[in-house]
């Protein structure tokens, strides 16, 4: 188990495998690093590094939940390489993970050696904000992990079609703690409460001069066909703002591809290959 300790004092938890090309991968807003557990396999050339989020998985819980947000996750992130010395890394973010992808373009360009956005761009759909503030922060209704896996397979069917019993067991795994009273949130709840504060505090950012901090920085961008959170319609206005962007849509999945596809996997090769 390996940690270091932000500027504000949060001990974070990281995973640091293999050799060779620094990948750092960012996870969603609830997730953790197992969300990378799907394509790791697959990137046994390059040197792998994993980070919970404050407030996720094994790192700490903020005292302040207010500092649940993309500027100061981006500083963590940031404060991870430097702990790691390592100038300059690609990014893989997921979802939120690419959130922080661009808020590092827009404030540390030269730290970033390329960039993978996994379904995210500077458009969020309204239904899919809607559905997020839904279920963050809510106490699991599943008594069990296989519970759990089954209403994780229910819930996506339609945008995940096919997708195999074991995969969603493994996300349920990922996504709670068992413990005494039942399943917990593998998160600090209070993520809600920060998502709701900034949310009534100031309008929704305008995210596109965040996408612009990329123009000279390798990205690819992978989304999925079903997706509910990037519309086809913001992909096609990325591209005509970025000709040089490589982007690839993965069938059969919705909000976020687990990465693993042959799509998603073609794309994180091309990237980094662009960003030796």
């Amino acid at each position: 188990m390996a940690e270091f300790t932000t500027s504000d004092g949060l001990r974070l938890y990281y995973e640091d495998d293999g050799t060779g090309q620094p990948v750092l991968c960012l996870s969603g807003l609830t997730r953790n690093a197992r969300d990378f557990d799907f394509v790791a396999p697959h990137l046994r050339h390059a040197r792998l590094i994993r980070m919970d989020w404050r407030g996720r998985g094994r790192s700490d819980f903020a005292p302040d939940f207010m500092t649940y947000n993309v500027g100061r996750e981006a500083m963590g992130a940031l404060e991870l390489l430097d702990h790691l010395g390592l100038e300059r890394a690609v990014v893989l973010g997921t979802s939120r993970g690419g959130l922080v992808a661009m808020a590092m373009a827009a404030t540390a360009p030269q730290r970033l050696a390329g960039v993978v956005l996994n379904d995210v761009g500077p458009v969020i759909e309204p239904g899919a904000i809607a559905r997020i503030v839904d279920y963050v922060g809510r106490k699991p209704a599943f008594s069990d992990m296989e519970g759990a896996a089954q209403g994780l397979a229910a819930f996506h069917a339609a945008a995940f079609p096919g997708v195999p019993m074991d995969r969603w067991r493994h996300m349920a795994a990922a996504q709670y703690r068992a413990t005494p009273e039942g399943l917990a949130l593998n998160y600090d709840p209070r993520l809600r409460d920060a998502l709701i504060a900034q949310a009534e505090a100031e309008p929704p950012p305008d995210l596109w001069p965040m996408f612009d901090a990329l123009a000279p920085i390798p990205t690819g961008l992978i989304r999925g066909a079903n997706s509910d959170l990037l519309a086809a319609e913001t992909v096609a206005a990325m591209q005509a703002r970025r000709p040089d962007l490589i982007t690839a849509e993965v069938p059969d999945r919705g909000h976020a591809p687990f990465l693993d596809e042959p799509q998603s996997l073609d794309l994180i090769h091309r990237l980094l290959e662009l960003a030796r």
